[in-house]
């Protein structure tokens, strides 16, 4: 289909999207949908998916198109940032989302513990290790985004790096180094991680540390990366993926990885996901569950990652070149289904400690 007419129908599509939830109200205690009306089911092969994604189009739309020329299904992606998350809370049992495709497996759980969420049984399921779906398949993850400290091999060598994540609160470290804000779901994800390993006392004190310490504090990675690849600072705390993102630049890419706390008595590195979950009362069940069994392939599963450069998942699928594979680096060892219990309060703690969740405008 012509890209500027494929386009033209997903704005109309997502347009009356909105105009239904206008009239259908925002809270999760709305009226449930006549079964024998607008939560009719769609046979496989015809009608829409409604897709609700936190990550970059560009990443998701080679993979959706797809989807759509081997299913027959017209699919409607609707993307953003931390409110698509609240979207899908806000339309409760009035859901208009059938998929929900998240770069946080801390959010997946948090929506699936509140019933925002339905479990399925995709096809295939089983080459995704326990700990990184959830307890009932509502969401799995299918890349890793490794928390890694990338760095510019100008400004500094691997051996004058930090090794530890928690080297970052040392004064050693005050205007070298980039993050990114509070509520950026990685951060919050790392956060998270941080408390079950070191506890809120000495997770408070060192988001304090860092925030104070950081040279520079960005909405996004991607403004990182670009800024250690051009040595306005010498390193960043970012996911992976990033660092090969910046390699495959065709300037500003003599920039350096090191995975931390990978000494015997630490805690290993923190590994969050991407992934997708299946939106409780979709409006398209039936093509939604032809979509997870689809994405479980592995052919499939391989275009999911590698469009961002990330790491599959499943270690029977090689990573990008130069990548390491997920089982060659030492992972911190808390379950991503545990994400989902603290992610409201993590957000909590990341704001007492002063770091912003939002960048202001």
């Amino acid at each position: 289909m012509n890209k500027s007419i494929k386009y033209l129908i997903s704005i109309i599509g997502l347009l009356a999207i909105f105009a239904l939830a206008a009239c259908g109200g925002n809270s999760d205690e709305g009226t449930e949908k006549d079964t024998e009306g607008t939560n009719e089911k769609v046979s496989e092969g015809s009608g829409e998916l409604v897709v609700y994604s936190s990550r970059n189009e560009k990443f998701m739309e080679p993979l959706l198109d797809k989807f759509e020329e081997e299913s027959g299904i017209t699919v409607n992606l609707l993307s953003g940032k931390d409110e698509i998350i609240n979207k899908v809370k806000e339309e409760g049992k009035n859901a208009h989302g059938d998929i929900l495709i998240s770069n946080d497996i801390g959010a997946l759980e948090h929506l699936r513990q509140n019933d925002f969420l339905q479990g399925y049984e995709a096809e295939g399921i089983e080459s995704i290790d326990e700990k990184y779906r959830a307890e009932d398949n509502s969401w799995y993850g299918l890349s890793a985004r490794t928390r890694v400290l990338m760095y510019n091999k100008d400004e500094i060598t691997e051996e004058e790096m930090p090794k530890t994540i928690a080297e970052l609160a040392d004064d050693k470290w005050k205007d070298q180094f980039g993050i990114t804000r509070g509520g950026n779901g990685s951060m919050v994800a790392h956060v998270s991680a941080l408390r079950n390993e070191w506890g809120d006392e000495k997770t408070l004190e060192w988001l304090k540390d860092i925030k104070n310490n950081a040279a520079i504090i960005t909405d996004g990675h991607g403004d990182l990366r670009r800024a250690v690849g051009a040595g306005e600072v010498k390193m960043a705390l970012v996911n992976n993926y990033y660092y090969h993102q910046q390699l495959d630049e065709p300037t500003d890419n003599n920039v350096g990885v090191v995975y931390p706390d990978q000494g015997e008595d630490e805690m290993g590195a923190f590994v969050n996901a991407a992934g997708v979950g299946f939106i409780n009362h979709a409006p398209n069940e039936e093509n939604a569950k032809a979509f997870l069994d689809w994405v479980m392939k592995p052919e499939n599963q391989r275009e999911f990652s590698y469009a961002s450069m990330e790491v599959p998942i499943n270690p029977d699928i090689d990573p990008v070149e130069e990548a390491a594979k997920i089982t060659d680096y030492k992972v911190s060892d808390m379950p991503l289904r545990d994400l989902g219990d603290v992610w409201e309060d993590t957000r909590e703690l990341i704001e007492e400690s002063g770091l912003d969740l939002e960048i202001g405008s």
